[in-house]
């Protein structure tokens, strides 16, 4: 077991306690603040808990169990420092929620990615664990929104994340203010898509690497809204709203399954 902290200890970054989490175990992880609030509502009754820097928090209900929804900003380190002080106010389960570009022709705009694992382009994970230490989902998460989204008829694909600390060269993007990508990135999005991952994002070899190392749990879930073999561009609002909504009815029924099941 790991530090615990008092239940009235305030925590520094994501401004919340263990008392204002009412005993919740799980945590959802949204990148974006903005989506904190509908995210929390989309499960059941909900409240605001806190709103400190990135990290804002509300606090859900789902089988009679509270359940948070705390944003983590952007890329790898923001994630493992709310991580680190979700942990020391009781967080046992941590599930990334957030969007994501595919890289595979198969996986179309407002699908569902479930990642599995993911590659380490990231500079935090190698804080806590060696290179050569896998970025692992949490099998029986993934399993549950795996078998969430077959019940909903939700389309979706489990597989590998490309998790980059960078939106535009770790991507191989070239639409950035230099256009500029190093040598060892240039041609990297192909070979990506030649060993079978799935999708680009920021956060999740950070999740699965952090959780690991605390003895936790992790899993991921993400809607498409950008088809790297079609376009550069980030779809439309209405194929965003529709990967969203997707993958908050995911979530809340691995949630309802999971904690029905007492895991």
């Amino acid at each position: 077991m790991g530090k615990i902290a008092a239940p009235d200890e305030v925590l520094y970054h994501i401004g919340i306690s263990a008392q204002m989490i009412k005993g919740a175990k799980y945590a959802l992880l949204p990148g974006d603040p903005g989506r904190v609030e509908a995210l929390a509502k989309a499960l059941g009754p909900a409240e605001p808990v806190g709103c400190h820097r990135e990290y804002t928090s509300w606090l859900s209900q789902v089988e009679g169990e509270a359940v948070l929804v705390c944003s983590t900003g952007m890329g790898g380190p923001s994630v493992a420092i709310g991580m680190e002080e979700l942990a020391c106010i009781g967080i046992e389960n941590f599930i990334r929620v957030g969007t994501t570009g595919s890289i595979q022709e198969k996986v179309a705009l407002g699908d569902i990615v479930i990642n599995k694992a993911a590659v380490r382009l990231d500079g935090t994970s190698q804080h806590y664990a060696p290179t050569a230490f896998p970025a692992v989902a949490s099998l029986e998460i993934t399993y549950a929104l795996q078998q969430a989204a077959k019940d909903l008829e939700v389309p979706y694909h489990t597989g590998i994340s490309v998790s980059s600390d960078t939106f535009w060269p770790g991507q191989e993007r070239y639409d950035s203010f230099t256009g500029y990508v190093r040598k060892t990135l240039q041609g990297s999005l192909k070979e990506w898509q030649a060993l079978g991952a799935l999708n680009y994002e920021m956060e999740t070899a950070t999740l699965f690497v952090v959780a690991q190392s605390f003895g936790l749990k992790a899993a991921s879930i993400c809607g498409v809204v950008a088809k790297r073999t079609d376009s550069e561009q980030v779809a439309p609002a209405d194929t965003y709203r529709l990967a969203s909504e997707r993958f908050q009815l995911v979530a809340k029924r691995a949630l309802q399954d999971l904690i029905k099941a007492g895991k």
